[in-house]
């Protein structure tokens, strides 16, 4: 990329992954901007639009879902195209979720770089971006209130399994599944958060229909 062509909008939460991804990116001749959540993100875009942004889902005060749809309502930021990193989402519903919503290209994590930088690469060379056409509202919280619910209850799940093999492995087995319970109840609380957010928003919206 050359400059003056515009910059990449890397919106991640988890440090080491956003400075693995900028260094990639700049590695790679690109003009790189950074943001921790698609908040700060929208801060972003709004002074200078970018040419593609890469988010992750999983974020706080607004993830990549809310953040998408915030950009595909906005006719000046529906062509900018979007690509998904996540851990979390990863089912096919989830897939066709943040394609429905305006994604332009869906990466699961761990993040395989070369085809990550395959799929920038194919993204910059589209002659004209699609202008994406925002979900309804109601839809789209309907549709996002239940990704999030079957997350909670595969979170759940693994938490459970995980607390019962806490008995049954050596002392240095334990301190690597602690670590992971450890992460994995700090996702199912964020979930929570999330979930009792976008619960709020689909009442407040479906008692003005």
């Amino acid at each position: 990329m050359e400059p003056g062509q515009g910059y990449l909008l890397i919106v991640e939460d988890d440090l080491d992954i956003l400075n693995l991804l900028k260094t990639t990116l700049n590695f790679s001749g690109y003009r790189v901007a950074t943001a921790h959540n698609g908040s700060e993100a929208l801060d972003v875009v709004q002074q200078e639009h970018p040419t593609i942004v890469i988010a992750d889902i999983m974020m706080p005060k607004l993830d990549g879902f809310g953040f998408v749809h915030r950009l595909r309502i906005n006719p000046e930021t529906r062509r900018i195209p979007v690509v998904f990193i996540t851990a979390t989402f990863v089912s096919r519903d989830d897939r066709e979720f943040a394609l429905n919503i305006g994604a332009s290209r869906f990466i699961q994590k761990p993040l395989d770089l070369d085809e990550f930088l395959i799929t920038i690469e194919e993204l910059l060379i589209q002659d004209t971006p699609v202008a994406f056409e925002p979900l309804n509202e109601i839809r789209f919280y309907e549709e996002y209130h239940q990704r999030l619910e079957e997350k909670l209850e595969q979170k759940n799940t693994q938490i459970a399994r995980d607390e019962l093999l806490l008995d049954t492995k050596t002392d240095e087995e334990n301190q690597f599944l602690q670590a992971s319970l450890h992460k994995s109840i700090g996702e199912r609380d964020e979930l929570i958060l999330l979930l009792d957010k976008v619960h709020r928003q689909l009442e407040r919206l479906t008692n003005h229909e």
